[in-house]
């Protein structure tokens, strides 16, 4: 399973508050707990050696091992509120894996269920960027519409440019195309995350190119039903 004899674990995130969403983890998104869609993701995946899923709720670990992922531990309380960050969650998973787990692997993969359009290709194709590259992670990212030489800094009453000097002439298809993190997959190496705390390296880091119509971030219902929306198109199609 490994690619390039590289052990890899991949983790799926999924506390189970969520303000905006209640519920957003295991909510039914065209007819499946949308973590769903991140855990077939991964097993139709080529690399995974190991899927975890790290939650500290037990309908969301019930589920997730319906659908073939491990939840061999909960996440700890202290790790589950709204400031745990994805760094801590994830070396949190990696030492449990390490320690007691028995499982010591070289590239640590993120995967985010609240990007349920993601597919294998794509957890793949991070993977192979990170590696064929050479660099410390890869993350997977789509291009942006809305320019940053159009937005403004509000000021009261008053707007100022968010990015000075740009002609009032210019068209965006005179800028250069601009990229986004998408939140779907990170990969990183197990030292980078561990050792020098980062998940993305700013210094050494590859992207992998999702197409915009599949990086839908799920966080308020208008995503959902945006989503849900895209993955009825797709089916149609």
């Amino acid at each position: 399973m490994a690619y390039k004899n590289k052990i890899i674990l991949i983790v799926i995130t999924a506390r189970g508050g969520s303000k905006r969403l209640p519920g957003k983890n295991i909510k039914l998104l065209n007819g499946k707990p949308m973590i769903a869609y991140a855990i077939e993701a991964v097993k139709y995946s080529k690399y995974a050696d190991r899927l975890i899923v790290s939650t500290d709720n037990p309908e969301i670990a019930s589920i997730s091992r319906q659908y073939g992922a491990e939840t061999p531990f909960m996440r700890p309380n202290e790790l589950s509120d709204d400031t745990a960050s994805s760094l801590t969650v994830l070396q949190h998973a990696v030492k449990w894996m390490e320690d007691k787990g028995n499982f010591k692997p070289d590239i640590v993969v993120l995967i985010q269920p609240t990007s349920p359009l993601v597919l294998a290709e794509d957890v793949n194709g991070t993977i192979e960027k990170m590696v064929d590259n050479d660099t410390n992670s890869c993350f997977s990212v789509c291009e942006i519409t809305q320019r940053p030489e159009w937005m403004f800094i509000v000021d009261g009453d008053m707007a100022r440019p968010y990015i000075k000097n740009v002609p009032e002439i210019a068209r965006s298809q005179d800028f250069p195309p601009l990229f986004i993190t998408n939140g779907a997959v990170y990969a990183m190496k197990t030292d980078i995350l561990m050792k020098r705390n980062m998940i993305r390296d700013r210094q050494n880091s590859s992207v992998y190119l999702m197409p915009s119509h599949r990086s839908i971030d799920i966080d308020t219902p208008t995503d959902f039903k945006l989503a849900e929306l895209m993955m009825k198109e797709m089916q149609n199609k």
